[in-house]
């Protein structure tokens, strides 16, 4: 049970980076919408193995640096919870202006294209980059147990995938498009509010050690 907690918190605190608006949530949105749905959950799929490829990347270079940092893991353990906790400020600055899509009809249906893209758009997403090196240093523990760092990087593919398919199926109908941009101010404050909870906790506890 010990091991399983920071496994889910790391996964839940990469899902409300994804939840909140950025690159990658516009490029889904906008394939959905103005291409089709089967080319929005290609690119959803493009999505996820760009993140589950993050992913990997962080584990690799956090368990090194876990090893042989220290205070380094530490000094970066608190860096990253100021980080989440500019990243709230600004998803709660940001909440109230509108989500703005250009959109394009009539184009045939290309799902290896938008496959392409959408992983393109993830791997070059400079927000990802910064919430993944945030989360991973202040959420993973310093002696993670072998199945968790095996785990992440699939668990994170499925979760990034299943949560911009879900979106492409939202944007590529109306009423559910209709209701997200309705509520989106109480869903990105939401988020703001437990991203800021997550890494105020988090720079109290690193600085303790």
């Amino acid at each position: 049970m010990s091991d399983l907690l920071p496994l889910l918190t790391i996964l839940g605190a990469l899902l409300l980076g994804a939840i909140s608006p950025g690159p990658s949530f516009v490029f889904v949105v906008r394939t959905a919408v103005a291409q089709s749905r089967g080319e929005g959950l290609a690119a959803a799929l493009g999505m996820g193995i760009g993140a589950g490829l993050y992913g990997l990347l962080a584990v690799l270079g956090l368990r090194t640096l876990m090893a042989e940092g220290g205070w380094l893991f530490t000094v970066l353990r608190i860096a990253g919870g100021l980080y989440l906790c500019y990243l709230a400020w600004r998803i709660w600055r940001g909440a109230a202006e509108p989500l703005t899509l250009q959109v394009a009809a009539g184009q045939p249906a290309r799902p290896g294209r938008a496959f392409w893209l959408g992983l393109a758009t993830q791997l070059s997403n400079p927000k990802i980059v910064a919430v993944f090196g945030a989360v991973f240093a202040a959420l993973l523990p310093a002696d993670p147990a072998g199945w968790v760092l095996i785990a992440l990087p699939p668990l994170i593919l499925l979760q990034e995938s299943c949560w911009y398919a879900i979106v492409a199926l939202a944007f590529s109908s109306r009423r559910p498009r209709a209701l997200y941009l309705s509520a989106k101010a109480t869903i990105d404050r939401t988020a703001a509010t437990l991203i800021g909870v997550l890494g105020l906790r988090l720079v109290w506890e690193a600085s303790r050690r």
